[in-house]
């Protein structure tokens, strides 16, 4: 083996390291084109399914066949922002009710028996349910049956 022939291998030798670093990289650049591509399938197949259950939810056929909103809407008590001026209307309008029932010959004549009258009439019925005694109860009843059981007879002292 001469030297030429050293020479030669090692030529070759780097040849295919290079050869072996380009396919290398070939492989690396595919690859990640690749998944670059099963991803943006993936994102396209996303928006796909969503668009469809998007579809599902669409109600616009139902707007057709229901009221028109803002026809029927009426002036509701808590949507209203209470300014001064509501506010001026509200307190006339609440004091021409209380002179009302200030001067009503029902609250005239028992004003106390009306006012239960009024509750019980727009309140709704509360279900009384047997109530359980609380523990201090318990224990004050079962202190006193001890108590009772033990009978203490007071001592003399003698001095």
């Amino acid at each position: 083996m001469g030297l030429a022939s050293l020479r030669s291998d090692s030529g070759s030798k780097k040849k295919r390291k290079s050869e072996k670093k380009v396919q290398f990289s070939t492989k690396v650049k595919e690859t990640v084109a690749g998944l670059a591509a099963k991803k943006v399938i993936g994102k396209k197949r996303k928006l796909r399914s969503r668009q469809k259950k998007l579809k599902a939810y669409d109600l616009s056929a139902l707007t057709e066949s229901l009221p028109d909103v803002n026809s029927a809407k009426r002036a509701d008590p808590t949507d209203l922002k209470l300014n001064s001026k509501r506010r001026q209307q509200l307190v006339l309008k609440e004091g021409s009710q209380l002179k009302g029932v200030l001067n009503h010959p029902v609250f005239q004549a028992d004003p106390l028996g009306s006012l239960y009258q009024h509750l019980a009439s727009t309140q709704p019925a509360v279900e009384e349910t047997a109530k359980k005694p609380s523990k201090d109860k318990k224990r004050k009843k079962s202190k006193a049956k001890k108590a009772k059981k033990s009978v203490h007879v007071p001592r003399a002292m003698d001095i």
